[in-house]
């Protein structure tokens, strides 16, 4: 047996089946490649699901866990150390918003940005305002695998399994305006939106929906919390998606890309927001740990000083221009859209998607699929023209080889999907 085959066979027989794996054994990388156990080189523009943002074997995260390993990795927060404030100011610095907590992923965030919608209602109950603990969430959306946040998730297959979810939510049609303020009302404590939905299929919010959705939590003292786990940290160009929109949101979390690769998120909200939590309301074992704090600063700094955000836009531009390029020779393709290198080409059919996915790996380059039949882009920041290039090649090659023959799907199948928000 070869040492994936041993893996496999340990992995079936201990692990509970949550994944469906790709049969590859990844064992090391460098920039935007990932390597196998053969020594097979792949084009990475998934980096982990959004994840790895400075791709892999950077000098800059390598050095920073370096250090710190040396130094402390965990201590409770029963105690202090060095990075949690100097990253927070990092932080609201970036998204324009006054305090953080620290969690561990991008659903225990979320999870915490719920339950600080409730608490903050709660609060503005006893201060003698008229508000209810309703969410209003978006069709499409999605938020994470945890009780709250598989809650606020719209397809079914995500909550169905572990009903009865939590309760008191309720799905708004995506960018339909009228269908918001019909079911808005006092007894709503937040609206709850991506800037631009990832796992949905990289679809972005329109400015008048956006808009809209910051009107009215502001006219009854709801907050509006914008999830920026996939989009946010640079990605489509700024530090958070809804900069893009200049609306300003109560409360934002933030997960993948945050310490380029350390597990780690983080759930930022206003001075008025954060007075429904005091000591002991919330918490977390891991979050926020030394090890983690320090190479998000790393990765942070590193974005700035190399000014990566620009460089997302460019190569984004260039990878999107290439996109609509290709749907110009292909039928096949019937949408491209998205922002910096947070990308998306919908095709007319699921079986074409997942043919794409597969052939794709098969010439080494990494993507996925998300809802069935949208080709989903999330390379790491430091993607250059030239691995665009590849990709567009392999994707005309592949579109003029099997568009033609593969027809809509009635049942399609995803691949590659995300397992997890964080």
């Amino acid at each position: 047996m070869t040492k994936l085959d041993q893996i496999r066979a340990a992995e079936a027989k201990l692990l509970l089946s949550t994944y469906e794996r790709n049969p590859i054994l990844f064992v090391g990388g460098e920039g935007v490649h990932i390597v196998d156990e053969n020594g097979t080189s792949y084009l990475d523009l998934l980096s982990g699901i959004g994840v790895n943002a400075l791709g892999y074997n950077h000098p800059v995260i390598e050095e920073a866990i370096a250090r710190q390993s040396r130094a402390l990795i965990h201590t409770s927060n029963l105690f202090y150390h060095e990075g949690q404030a100097e990253l927070a100011l990092r932080l609201t610095e970036c998204t324009g918003l006054d305090r953080v907590f620290f969690a561990n992923t991008g659903t225990e965030a979320w999870e915490g940005a719920l339950k600080l919608a409730r608490a903050y209602a709660g609060l503005k109950r006893t201060e003698g305002v008229n508000i209810g603990t309703k969410f209003l969430a978006l069709e499409q959306s999605f938020h994470g695998r945890t009780f709250g946040s598989v809650s606020t998730t719209y397809k079914a297959k995500y909550r169905e399994p572990f009903g009865p979810v939590v309760p008191g939510v309720e799905f708004v049609r995506f960018n339909d305006v009228a269908d918001l303020r019909a079911k808005f009302s006092n007894e709503v404590c937040a609206i709850l939106v991506e800037a631009i939905q990832g796992e949905g299929g990289v679809r972005p919010l329109t400015q008048q929906f956006f808009a809209e959705a910051r009107s009215l939590a502001t006219s009854t003292g709801a907050l509006l919390i914008v999830d920026e786990i996939q989009a946010g940290m640079g990605r489509t160009g700024k530090w958070c998606a809804y900069q893009h929109y200049g609306i300003q949101p109560d409360v934002t979390t933030l997960a993948k890309p945050l310490a380029g690769g350390i597990p780690l998120g983080a759930m930022l909200c206003t001075e008025e927001a954060a007075r429904a939590i005091h000591a002991g309301m919330h918490g977390t074992t891991f979050g926020g740990g030394p090890l983690a704090c320090a190479v998000a600063i790393a990765v942070i700094d590193h974005i700035e000083k190399e000014n990566l955000m620009a460089h997302a836009t460019e190569v984004g531009d260039y990878f999107q221009q290439q996109l609509r390029s290709l749907a110009a020779r292909h039928n096949a393709i019937v949408d491209v859209r998205g922002k910096g290198l947070m990308l998306a080409a919908e095709l007319d059919s699921a079986d074409l998607a997942k043919l794409t996915v597969s052939e794709m790996l098969k010439r080494h380059i990494l993507i996925n699929c998300t809802s069935d039949t949208v080709l989903r882009f999330l390379p790491p920041y430091i993607l250059e023209r030239a691995h665009v290039d590849t990709a567009i090649a392999a994707l005309d090659e592949i579109f003029t080889e099997h568009a033609s023959a593969v027809g809509t799907a009635q049942t399609p199948t995803q691949i590659l999907g995300d397992p997890n928000h964080g």
